[in-house]
């Protein structure tokens, strides 16, 4: 049995970067299948915005050929462009914004959502301009995608500049990966079952692994990628919001700040890694030449126009949190691009049994696991030893029980831009990221970016199609564990 969607109120959601591969690919996706099962109100609008010179029979006839090839219903696809228009606006131009504002001033009593698909270099343009027409009273939200900032002080003078135009409770800091149906799946696993909660902590617990592998290479993105790199891109925010829905202490409710206000305390309590302690606790690498998907692929450098970079398109970490849950849990974090398979997870690794009464020869006796995956297949697997069934001794196997969503439940899961999204008209901040969240995160990230570029090294390189550097590998087994790699 599955639970009916509830509508929300009319609302305008405007997409500045609409023509951009987020709106296309995932965003206007998302809002369809929202319409599809009734939660969009038909008086809503959605209202792609950029630089291009479309018109909104232009705008549609694209977004009709993506939700076609996603495998949308013609019909129903039809009635949802209906819905769609679109703006030719620059930022940091006056043409174009009288007519923009005149457009979302017909229907002052609707829910105003400004999503600023761009780069976040335009954050500051864009909501100054929202500003200045006075589109940012009332109920009007802007949702800012990642990454914030290339580091704290930049961070902070975007979230300053924005904060004049929209205050904390208007602003919806995203972050996908915290829509994610086995992410929310973490609150009910471990506040909602006895078995878990009372042995989540240092006793119990050997070491955390969080993975987010990438088969891709950067592709079209390798100019914003270059200035980026794998730290920036994915460890500051994806996985340090991962780690802290793994590691937060039980928050009094699920009000939204009473979740942040956990989160941030992991963040907080985070060791520092720096230039005393780096070339120890991480590893960057950078894909050369090789394979992926059965196919030859180039290099990182073969892709740059320049053919010369020290960004990092992988990194292994070390992490630890001082505090008295988690007192000398290691939490082994790793991302890369060109990597063998395309998977996001959280392997919680539990301790060893403290003595085997059973032979050897009955074999293996494995640490139990309780692995969350959350792409490309949202199952949640807890690993267990069990006895191997048949005649002919006692013989030890290490098996999953296996719980996938589509399988578990008979529906396709929204991704997870259809909860947030409408999450947002909803005025519900508890997936997104306080200010002194982001402030957090950079604070631990920036003496490791930092440390790298004093230490002068170039990233260590790894050929396409495999687990990143030898040294990734040597990260964690010199502390005598190993990668999750197992899927069956």
């Amino acid at each position: 049995m599955t639970a009916s969607p509830l509508p929300v109120e009319p609302f305008d959601l405007v997409i500045f970067g609409g023509t951009g591969d987020l709106a296309v690919r995932k965003l206007l996706p998302a809002l369809y299948h929202r319409f599809v099962d009734g939660q969009i109100p038909t008086s809503s609008r959605i209202v792609g915005i950029a630089r291009e010179g479309l018109d909104d029979d232009g705008y549609r006839a694209s977004l009709r050929k993506a939700l076609q090839e996603n495998g949308g219903d013609a019909a129903k696809i039809e009635a949802f462009l209906g819905q769609v228009g679109y703006r030719s606006l620059d930022a940091r131009k006056d043409e174009g914004w009288d007519a923009f504002a005149a457009l979302i001033g017909e229907q002052p009593e609707h829910i105003r959502v400004f999503y600023l698909s761009t780069s976040p270099e335009l954050f500051v343009d864009i909501c100054n301009r929202l500003g200045s027409y006075g589109l940012n009273k009332g109920r009007a939200r802007v949702v800012l995608e990642k990454p914030i900032g290339r580091d704290l002080a930049s961070a902070n003078q975007i979230n300053d500049a924005v904060g004049h135009v929209f205050d904390e409770t208007q602003t919806f800091r995203i972050d996908h990966y915290l829509g994610k149906e086995t992410v929310q799946n973490l609150l009910a696993l471990r506040f909602g079952n006895a078995l878990f909660e009372p042995l989540w902590n240092a006793e119990h617990i050997d070491h955390v692994q969080i993975t987010v592998a990438e088969t891709l290479g950067v592709g079209q993105r390798s100019a914003y990628y270059d200035r980026a790199g794998a730290l920036r891109d994915m460890v500051q925010n994806h996985i340090l919001q991962l780690l802290c829905m793994v590691a937060m202490e039980p928050p009094s409710s699920l009000q939204p700040d009473a979740v942040r206000d956990e989160k941030l305390k992991v963040l907080r309590s985070l060791k520092p890694i720096d230039e005393s302690n780096a070339a120890q606790l991480t590893v960057r690498g950078q894909y050369r030449a090789g394979a992926a998907e059965g196919q030859s692929v180039p290099g990182y450098l073969d892709e740059l126009a320049s053919g010369k970079s020290n960004t990092e398109t992988f990194v292994a970490l070390k992490a630890e949190i001082a505090n008295w849950r988690w007192a000398g849990v290691p939490f082994y974090l790793r991302t890369g691009k060109r990597l063998p398979e395309r998977v996001s997870e959280i392997a919680v690794v539990f301790k060893a049994v403290p003595h085997s009464i059973f032979d050897p020869a009955a074999g293996v006796l494995a640490q139990n696991r309780l692995v969350l995956r959350l792409q490309p297949d949202e199952d949640i697997k807890l690993w267990l030893t069990i006895k191997h069934p048949g005649p002919g001794g006692l013989r030890l196997r290490h098996v999953p029980l296996d719980m996938s969503f589509a399988e578990a439940f008979g529906v396709q899961q929204p991704d997870a831009y259809e909860r947030l999204l409408l999450d947002v008209v909803r005025g519900n901040p508890t997936l997104f990221m306080r200010r002194d969240e982001v402030e957090a995160a950079w604070q631990w990230a920036d003496p490791i970016l930092a440390a790298w570029a004093d230490s002068g090294e170039t990233p260590r390189p790894y050929t396409s199609g495999t687990w990143g550097p030898s040294a990734a590998v040597a990260l964690i087994e010199r502390d005598g564990r190993t990668w999750n790699e197992e899927s069956e």
